[in-house]
């Protein structure tokens, strides 16, 4: 018959610690998870209200974001929903929406000058008339 060791006190403290220490390490995993994935539904959130026309961000903080969640996939799911909601429920925090551009068109050149060099004759006499009349 064989009979069991049990082993030394040493060894089953210092696994004892390590368990601890493996337990605090889930524990903080899980908190940086969490606190990762609430940052991305919020930025999904500040990028769903940018498309819907918010005027003031800090309005996003009227909003209740408990519908939104993170699929598996990393993907957060409800962001639009829950924007278009919050749209209609608060309509004043947003803009009205143009189907048309917001682009900005380009700036107009100044006028450009001619040269007397490429004027014809007839052109630089009315052009220096021009230019006497300002003086006088």
């Amino acid at each position: 018959m064989s009979e069991t060791t049990n082993p030394p006190a040493p060894v089953i403290d210092e696994l004892a610690a390590l368990r601890r220490h493996a337990e605090q390490l889930e524990q903080n995993l899980d908190r940086v998870r969490m606190e990762s994935n609430t940052r991305v539904i919020h930025a999904e959130l500040k990028a769903e209200a940018v498309r819907a026309g918010i005027v003031d961000m800090d309005g996003l903080r009227l909003l209740d974001p408990s519908d939104v969640t993170m699929l598996e996939t990393g993907e957060v799911a409800g962001a639009a929903e829950a924007m278009n909601r919050f749209r209609q429920s608060k309509p004043w925090l947003f803009g009205i929406l143009s189907s048309s551009s917001t682009s900005v068109p380009p700036a107009a050149l100044p006028p450009q000058r001619k040269l007397a060099t490429d004027m014809t004759d007839a052109e630089y006499r009315a052009a220096r008339a021009a230019i006497l009349k300002q003086r006088v």
